[in-house]
C-alpha cells in the first residue's frame, strides 16, 4: 500500500495536493474574517472530490472487494467509530471539563429556535427558515466527510517527503514508521484545524485540538485498515449529519442510528457466513 502512495506524482497532481491540505489551512483560518474565504473553503472541498478520485485509486490498489464485502467493511468500521470516539467523549468530559461545559453551551445557543411572539401572524420559525439553517449544516456536514480527501492527501504528501529525506531509512523498511508518524501528525492537524475558524479560550482550544486529534486518529486508521477512501468519507460524513439531528430533533439519533447499522452488519455477517457455508460442499465435491 505504501509503494503505491507514493508512486511518482505529476506536477498538476501535487498542485493539487497544496491546494487542498495548505491552502485549506489558510482559508480556514481566513474564515473568521472573511465569508469569502469561507465560501471558497467549500468549494475547495467540493473540488477535493475529483481529487480523491485519483487518490482513492492508490490507497485501494490490489485490494478489490465485492460489494457485500465493501459494506461490511463500512458498518463494522462506522460502529468501531461510535465505539472509539463515545470513550473519547467520556475522556474529554472527564479532562476537559471547561472544553465539555463550553462545548454543550455552544450546542444550546447555535440550535436555539427563535421564539415566537405573542400576536405575530407569521411565525418566526418557519419551515424555509428550518430547511435553511439545519440543510445548510448537513450540506456542511456533507462537505466534512471530504476532510478525509484532505488527510490522505497529507499522509501521501509526508510519506513522500520521507522518502525523499530519509531514502537509506525507507530502503531499511522504516516505511511503517513513517506511515505512522504521517498519522499521528494529520490526527494533530485534523485537532488544530477545528480551532481555525473561530477565536476561543485556551482551555477550550486545548480540549478541542486533544478531543479531535483523537478522532482524527480514528478515522485514519479505519481509512488505512479499510483502504477505501470513500468508505471513510461515507463513515465521516453521516456520523456528522446524526449528531446535527441529534442537535435539533432527537437527542440519542447517533446511537439509534448505530443500532441500526448493527443490525445490518449483524445481517450481513450471517449472509457472508450462510454463503461460505453453502459453497464448502461445491468445492470438496470438486476437490474429491
Amino acid at each position: 500500500m505504501i509503494d503505491h502512495l507514493t508512486e511518482p506524482i505529476t506536477k498538476r497532481l501535487l498542485f493539487a495536493l497544496l491546494v487542498v491540505t495548505v491552502g485549506v489551512e489558510i482559508l480556514l483560518y481566513l474564515s473568521r474574517f472573511s465569508y469569502l474565504a469561507s465560501s471558497l473553503y467549500d468549494a475547495i472541498m467540493v473540488a477535493s472530490f475529483f481529487i480523491g478520485i485519483k487518490l482513492h485509486r492508490r490507497l485501494n490498489k490490489g485490494n478489490q472487494r465485492s460489494k457485500r464485502q465493501i459494506w461490511l467493511q463500512f458498518t463494522g468500521a462506522f460502529l468501531i467509530f461510535i465505539v472509539g470516539s463515545s470513550v473519547v467523549h467520556v475522556f474529554s468530559a472527564n479532562v476537559f471539563e471547561e472544553y465539555s461545559n463550553d462545548y454543550e453551551q455552544y450546542v444550546q445557543e447555535y440550535t436555539d429556535l427563535p421564539v415566537i411572539d405573542e400576536g405575530s401572524i407569521e411565525p418566526a420559525w418557519t419551515i424555509l427558515d428550518e430547511v435553511d439553517t439545519v440543510g445548510y449544516d448537513i450540506f456542511s456536514d456533507i462537505l466534512a466527510g471530504l476532510e478525509e480527501v484532505w488527510r490522505l492527501g497529507y499522509i501521501i504528501l509526508l510519506l513522500l517527503i520521507f522518502k525523499k529525506t530519509f531514502p537509506k531509512r525507507w530502503e531499511k523498511g522504516s516505511r511503517d514508521s513513517f506511515l505512522m508518524i504521517a498519522l499521528f501528525a494529520t490526527s494533530i492537524l485534523f485537532g488544530i484545524d477545528h480551532t481555525l475558524g473561530a477565536e476561543a479560550s485556551w482551555n477550550y482550544q486545548i480540549g478541542t485540538i486533544v478531543t479531535l486529534a483523537n478522532m482524527g486518529l480514528l478515522f485514519g486508521l479505519i481509512l488505512l485498515w479499510t483502504r477505501n477512501l470513500w468508505v471513510t468519507v461515507a463513515i465521516h460524513s453521516l456520523y456528522d449529519i446524526t449528531v446535527t439531528i441529534s442537535w435539533y430533533y432527537y437527542e440519542f439519533a447517533v446511537e439509534i442510528f448505530a443500532v441500526i447499522v448493527l443490525f445490518v452488519h449483524l445481517f450481513l455477517l450471517y449472509y457472508e457466513k450462510k454463503k461460505k457455508v453453502n459453497t464448502m460442499p461445491e468445492s470438496a465435491e470438486v476437490a474429491h
